[in-house]
């Protein structure tokens, strides 16, 4: 009988002493996978409309324009060292009654502070939802692209259109906080700010938990790439 059990007793102890050791294992695989399920994630970044006429002397001026378009500047310099792919939309308007981004006008053109490179792409577009119409969505599946930076103008009109539309179509998006723009408006009487309409809408894009984008400033996306 004791001899019987030491042996049960041994080899109980080897399955133990083998189950443990499996264990590393388990965890190694699960986190190669994660690995390889980051790599094959592809960030873009998509910059929307920041055209001439959104600048002092364009008929359709917005409030920091400028502010956020060297902002914006800032994230292409990133990109660019770091060859992830960057692609600029340019919005030419065709409706009856148009009054900027006419086209073949200077007014229309991208902005030189963050003019494409001949290699970069350019989608045009004549809406403020940029996959509506356009080449967007079948560029960015053609290149497996998943995840998308954003930045531009205006923040309550394109930017809005445009981010809403890509979760819909099942990206991961970031909006950049500080490299967008837009301007005052008047609702019944009553001016809104260009900086309460930023705000009103970048917490609507972040609200529940980031559902259409995760909303971050320009320095805290960077400083988390460092």
């Amino acid at each position: 009988m004791k001899k019987t059990a030491a042996i049960l007793l041994l080899i109980a102890t080897t399955i133990a002493c083998n189950k443990k050791n499996d264990l590393p294992q388990q965890n190694n695989t699960q986190n190669t996978k994660e690995m390889e399920n980051t790599k094959t994630e592809k960030t873009a970044l998509i910059i929307i409309d920041i055209q001439n006429d959104y600048f002092p002397g364009g008929t359709m001026e917005l409030v920091d324009a400028e502010k956020a378009a060297l902002k914006a500047k800032e994230l292409l310099s990133y990109f660019r060292a770091n060859k992830m792919p960057v692609i600029h939309i340019q919005h030419i308007a065709l409706q009856e009654g148009a009054t900027f981004f006419l086209p073949d006008t200077k007014g229309a053109e991208i902005n030189k502070i963050v003019s494409p490179l001949a290699d970069e792409k350019v989608i045009t577009k004549n809406y403020p939802n940029s996959f509506r119409d356009t080449k967007l969505l079948e560029y960015l599946q053609e290149n497996k692209i998943t995840n998308l930076v954003f930045a531009g103008m205006m923040t309550d009109v394109c930017i809005d259109a445009t981010v809403r539309a890509s979760m819909d179509n099942g990206f991961k998006n970031i909006l950049i906080s500080d490299a967008v723009a837009t301007r005052d408006r008047e609702l019944n009487g009553e001016t809104v700010s260009a900086k309460q309409i930023n705000t009103a809408y970048l917490a609507g894009l972040n609200a529940l938990d980031g559902l259409y984008a995760k909303v971050e400033s320009s320095n805290e996306f960077l400083l988390a790439k460092k």
